[in-house]
């Protein structure tokens, strides 16, 4: 008999640490599920969601590193329309995903979301990437005691060289790669195949659940 799949469902797989991620489990043997806002789903849109998992059924493992946008700048200065908008994105996205999709979970399964190091490195002009973050860490910790025997951690990424800055002009962006690979302890700065390996240790690692994992090149210690 054919050994049973494995299946995975990568929200904001099309591109960056999504992209990377979904790269490495599926290695042929597993069943992998890409979804993002290029694909049709907007997971802002609670009844969306709830139509997308109810598609795919039973499944494993989940990975949500959809929504790296938020607007910088002060509190004084930053539109609160746009901060609601982050907020609808990659906080209300993030929980509209976890509720939906621990409906359909196996028992061994596991949720991993995406933070980021603005959740406890004080920086200037990023209130909102850094109240977005911090909330998730702490929904992480409590999904992980709800949802159990779903097993729920977080990633938090420092700099990682992905398509979210090709806006950015090209000398800028090159500028704030040579900083960190001249300041960071482990100097350099990240690649997604670099974040992707620490998705893998949270689903892999039974032990593991209430975490938050960073990958951020010593950026927290720095």
């Amino acid at each position: 008999m054919d050994q049973k799949k494995t299946t995975y469902v990568i929200i904001g797989g099309a591109s960056g640490i999504g992209e990377a991620v979904a790269k490495h489990v599926n290695n042929g043997s597993n069943i992998v599920h890409v979804a993002s806002r290029t694909t049709g789903l907007d997971i802002s849109d609670e009844k969306a969601v709830h139509r997308y998992f109810e598609s795919i059924g039973p499944f494993e493992h989940l990975v949500v590193t959809a929504g790296s946008y938020a607007p910088a700048g002060k509190v004084i200065d930053v539109a609160i329309d746009d901060a609601k908008k982050a907020f609808d994105i990659k906080f209300w996205g993030a929980i509209n995903v976890a509720k939906h999709a621990a409906r359909y979970m196996t028992a061994n399964g596991t949720i991993t979301l995406t933070t980021g190091m603005l959740s406890r490195k004080v920086v200037a002009n990023t209130y909102v990437k850094t109240a977005i973050n911090a909330a998730l860490e702490a929904v992480t910790k409590v999904l992980a005691k709800e949802l159990s025997p779903i097993r729920v951690n977080a990633v938090s990424p420092g700099l990682t060289m992905t398509t979210a800055y090709k806006n950015m002009d090209t000398p800028s962006r090159e500028a704030m790669y040579e900083n960190a690979k001249r300041n960071l302890p482990a100097g350099k700065a990240g690649t997604a195949a670099d974040i992707a390996m620490a998705y893998v240790m949270a689903i892999s690692n039974p032990y593991m659940t209430g975490s938050i994992i960073d990958v951020d090149g010593g950026a927290l210690v720095n």
